[in-house]
């Protein structure tokens, strides 16, 4: 009789286990799917996002297709941090939280279920509880002897995706701009993404040379006497609408031309210099001037985009370009204006008006103003005036046209909102600008007016951007081959021997 008694007791024992078993399981799937560690469906990939792809394209969410896009609640919580910033940063992180509410609000199902995206895909956030998923994961426990600190932000979003890939069998991938975080991701087994989307293709930025169209000696002699030559669609593949390019009969034969419509290559039409009235005229000393002076002169052309590294002359020949356009009554005057981003440290608050603000900044713009503007008869080092003129301020050649509004400075940071009509605009160094700055510098171009975006993709500062994601470079790839664009890279240093060497060679 006891032995029997033993024996159901066990029985009972086990059975009760087994029932415990069962219920922590369905807890623990319950749990898992609460926590939207698994996505919806099978099908399809999973996209981790971290915060700085947020930061950077608040507009992100719907382009990825019909794949699952995962947002681990830690983010959010970092988003909080930049909300009330006022600054670019500080509008996406707000505009990144007005998205997620009205999406989630007009959803039936909870954050972490998934819902329906543009594309086919689905949008959750991902809540990562450390007590819960480090008592039922292996991996998760071996990810923090690695990375122990469990406060982290970015060890947290880490051990999220982990725990998103332990928990579906589709792909799943961390998407961030940070390269540190891509290097721990890879160190423990996840795979990561750069986010793509808003970047150029390398070989856009690799190189500065300008395309070669083959002809015969016949063609090119012809396009010499009238100007023009066609081309079959086949002799001109990968050539955008005012591409510039160089026709090519033989080694020695060639000829600069630019792709007008219906197939037409058309001679440049530029003056022999760019006469700056009682001042300089500027003369183009290389091929690659020539086809930017040809853009900025062109009247059909309202955005010209500009790659050149240091000492190329982009800067200075399309201030010469704005001053003789301006002198010549096709414009109102030339607005000016260039990123506030600092090569290393800053030297604190600047005093003065917006003018002595952004005097630093535009120095380069002043330097090329003063040179072209200054007469001829007062080139050479100043003499010491006698006693009677010791009391004199001697003046800029270009301060009375700044008094007059002529030649105005304008602060990025106040040009939302703006139109700006019959204005020569030149903005300096704008590889320092992020996408959006660059989006809405260009929307605030009114009829009549002119956008000239000069920089060098390798010259940057911004942490925020690198040389194929940059304003600059985004603005030419997003807009090439529209009627009133064009795109110039300058290749040749003019600045001094000296110069070219360092830019060649260090």
């Amino acid at each position: 009789m006891p032995a029997k008694t033993t024996l159901s007791s066990m029985t009972q024992h086990s059975e009760r286990n087994e029932k415990n078993d069962r219920k922590e399981h369905v807890l623990k799937r319950e749990r898992v799917q609460d926590f939207g560690l698994r996505s919806p469906s099978s099908e399809g990939k999973n996209f981790v996002l971290d915060t700085n792809v947020l930061l950077h394209d608040p507009g992100c969410l719907n382009r990825f297709e019909d794949n699952h896009v995962c947002i681990p609640v830690d983010v959010l919580a970092e988003l909080d941090r930049f909300k009330n910033e006022q600054s670019e940063r500080g509008a996406n992180a707000r505009k990144v939280h007005r998205m997620l509410a009205e999406l989630f609000q007009t959803s039936e199902r909870g954050v972490t279920q998934g819902i329906a995206t543009e594309g086919g895909g689905s949008l959750r956030l991902v809540i990562y509880d450390p007590k819960f998923c480090e008592e039922n994961s292996k991996v998760l426990r071996q990810f923090l002897r690695v990375f122990p600190d469990r406060e982290r932000v970015d060890h947290r979003i880490l051990a999220c995706t982990l725990l998103i890939k332990e928990h579906n069998d589709s792909p799943v991938f961390l998407v961030t701009k940070d390269i540190n975080m891509q290097l721990k991701a890879r160190a423990v087994s996840i795979d990561c993404e750069d986010y793509l989307n808003d970047k150029v293709d390398v070989s856009e930025v690799s190189h500065y040379d300008m395309q070669r169209v083959e002809v015969s000696a016949s063609e090119l002699q012809r396009f010499a006497s009238s100007g023009e030559l066609m081309l079959e669609h086949e002799r001109r593949v990968g050539i955008v609408l005012n591409q510039y390019v160089l026709l090519e009969a033989g080694e020695k034969q060639t000829m600069p031309a630019r792709l007008d419509g219906d197939g037409t290559f058309v001679r440049l039409q530029i003056p022999d210099v760019l006469r700056i009235p009682d001042g300089h005229h500027l003369k183009p000393l290389n091929l690659g001037q020539k086809c930017l002076i040809d853009a900025l002169l062109n009247p059909d052309i309202s955005l010209v985009t500009c790659y050149g590294q240091a000492g190329t002359g982009k800067t200075l020949v399309a201030v010469a370009a704005g001053l003789n356009e301006v002198f010549n009554r096709k414009y109102n005057g030339i607005t000016i204006s260039r990123p506030v981003v600092a090569m290393g440290d800053q030297l604190g608050f600047l005093p003065g008006d917006l003018d002595d603000k952004m005097r630093p900044w535009l120095q380069p713009i002043y330097d090329a103003l003063e040179l072209l503007m200054q007469p001829s008869h007062q080139q050479g080092p100043r003499r010491k005036q006698g006693k009677q003129h010791s009391e004199e301020v001697p003046t800029k050649p270009y301060e009375a046209l700044v008094e007059q509004g002529v030649i105005e400075i304008e602060a990025l940071c106040y040009i939302r909102g703006r139109s700006i009509p019959n204005r020569f605009f030149v903005l300096d160094e704008a590889q320092q600008l992020t996408p959006l700055e660059a989006k809405t510098v260009v929307t605030r171009m009114s009829r009549g007016s002119k956008l000239i975006l000069v920089g060098d993709p390798a010259q940057i500062d911004n942490p925020y951007v690198d040389s194929r994601s940059n304003g600059l470079v985004y603005t030419r790839n997003r807009l090439k081959g529209q009627p009133f664009t064009a795109h110039v890279s300058l290749s040749r240093g003019e600045r001094s021997p000296l110069a070219e060497a360092g830019a060649q060679l260090m």
